[in-house]
């Protein structure tokens, strides 16, 4: 079985860790994993790896993703669908693991739900953890971590200066992450 990956939209940390799971997991089932280039754009554009245990080796520690990524929607591309189609053939491709958020794993669903239906998983990836049906997206809890690091930091710098600081955090709505 030959099987797709990708990420899209927006990093966070982990991403590389659910690659190099996944990767591992397949070979250990003697799957062969094509990693897929800068998220939907790389099925657009047939622009794809195959990914080997070496690929995957040394990559935890890794921040945002070995495989590239951006905000393409095949669906809002001219014969996007059809094109990823083609791409999924061409690599004979059986079915797909999109790591990513709202918009990356709404494409997939969407894949998924055509008369001829693309097979696909999904891993949720965001910082904002607001995935609907989702408890645990990666990328949240580092994200808080983080957040909550710079605010400690900063709490004691503006005391000994006598200020006020205002730290905004990456948001999908808004400058906070939800909980």
């Amino acid at each position: 079985m030959r099987i797709g990956l990708l990420t899209g939209g927006g990093d966070s940390p982990a991403i590389n860790a659910a690659i190099r799971a996944a990767v591992r997991r397949a070979i250990d089932y003697n799957y062969q994993v094509i990693g897929i280039k800068n998220g939907w754009a790389g099925l657009l554009e047939n622009d794809t790896v195959v990914l080997k245990a070496k690929d995957v080796s040394g990559i935890i520690h890794l921040g945002g993703t070995i495989l590239g990524t951006s905000r393409t929607n095949p669906f809002k591309s001219k014969d996007g669908v059809e094109k990823v189609r083609h791409s999924l053939r061409a690599n004979e491709i059986e079915c797909l693991i999109a790591i990513g958020g709202d918009d990356t794993l709404g494409t997939a669903h969407k894949l998924g739900n055509l008369d001829s239906p693309v097979k696909a998983v999904g891993i949720p990836q965001t910082i904002d953890n607001d995935l609907q049906g989702t408890d645990y997206a990666i990328g949240f809890n580092s994200a808080v971590a983080i957040a909550t690091d710079a605010c400690d930091k900063l709490h004691s710098t503006a005391e000994s200066h006598h200020r006020i600081m205002i730290l905004e955090v990456m948001g999908r709505d808004a400058g906070h992450l939800l909980s």
